[in-house]
């Protein structure tokens, strides 16, 4: 009778137990339901409000230079243009900058004072609001830019596709130098001894296996980086020039599809307008998924070799 009576707290417990763990399970998959429902929300709402200008222009819209409110004349081609210039030629700045940081952090000071510092340092560069940036590039990077152009015998606008993408490399150099470091000291010290014991120097083993080894990390870090400067608005309108021509070399003002939507969206009075600029909101939302999407194939791939 002790027994059966003792037993009950035991199949009460296990019972809140199973409720607990399959209401913890509906609310894990009903917050990964709401990101999904989320991701076509923002698709679907792009979609609606530009279709105007999907039926006005069709695909001669990703095609075309002209963007002329006055004739209703939309084309989208000079800011799609000005986003990958502006993104990629960023990130190739970043890189090396942000590579060499996570190996001084993560392999040769792991420990000690510089090493926190630079932490800190690059924790805090991911903080900074974009206008400061955009602030910093105006009367520091546009006058450097510019004397660099009057050298070259270059038109000195100082502001454009170039001190655009410098500014974007300073913002997104935290992101992929901080990942990249992660993973970096993650690498297990086995396989660094063993590489030792061969003989190999601590630049063959940072090269060789390290680098080999955090490939996956690496890239992934630089993929985020990547989205940042793709979706990076305030500090680029600031001193990308803002011209609606098609940029002829990097040191041409340009425009982006953020900047132009933050220049031009609360002007916006025409229907046609508005659904224009709404449009490449959809176009970026586009490339902002396909550049994610090969990216991470791209990061499976040398997660496989590796």
């Amino acid at each position: 009778m002790a027994n059966l009576f003792s037993s009950k707290p035991k199949v009460l417990s296990r019972t809140r137990g199973l409720w607990a763990e399959a209401a913890f399970q509906k609310t894990l998959s009903i917050s990964a339901l709401a990101i999904l429902v989320l991701l076509t929300a923002i698709f679907l709402s792009l979609l609606i409000h530009s279709s105007p200008s999907l039926k006005a222009f069709g695909l001669t819209f990703f095609f075309s230079q002209t963007w002329d409110p006055v004739s209703s004349r939309f084309g989208a081609l000079v800011f799609f243009v000005g986003t990958l210039l502006t993104s990629f030629l960023a990130l190739l700045i970043c890189l090396p900058f942000s590579l060499a940081i996570s190996i001084f952090i993560g392999e040769y000071f792991r420990e000690g004072i510089l090493s926190s510092i630079l932490k800190q340092v690059t924790e805090l560069l991911a903080g900074i609001p974009s206008v400061i940036y955009g602030f910093w590039g105006l009367f520091v990077l546009v006058p450097i830019v510019r004397d660099l152009e009057i050298k070259l015998g270059i038109l000195p606008h100082g502001v454009g596709i170039l001190a655009a993408s410098l500014i974007l490399s300073v913002m997104v150099i935290p992101y992929a130098a901080s990942i990249s470091r992660e993973v970096i000291a993650l690498v297990p010290s086995d396989i660094k001894e063993a590489g030792y014991s061969l003989g190999a120097t601590r630049q063959e083993v940072v090269t060789k296996i390290i680098l080999p080894y955090a490939g996956s990390g690496i890239m992934a870090g630089t993929l985020l980086a990547l989205g940042r400067a793709l979706g990076e608005t305030m500090a680029v309108t600031m001193v990308i020039g803002n011209s609606n021509i098609l940029p002829h070399s990097i040191f041409s003002p340009g425009n982006t599809m953020a900047s132009v939507i933050a220049n031009e969206f609360t002007e916006a009075t025409g229907r046609l307008y508005l659904s224009s600029l709404i449009e490449i909101g959809l176009l970026l939302f586009l490339v902002a998924l396909t550049i994610n999407f090969i990216g991470r194939y791209i990061i499976k791939k040398v997660s496989i070799r590796a």
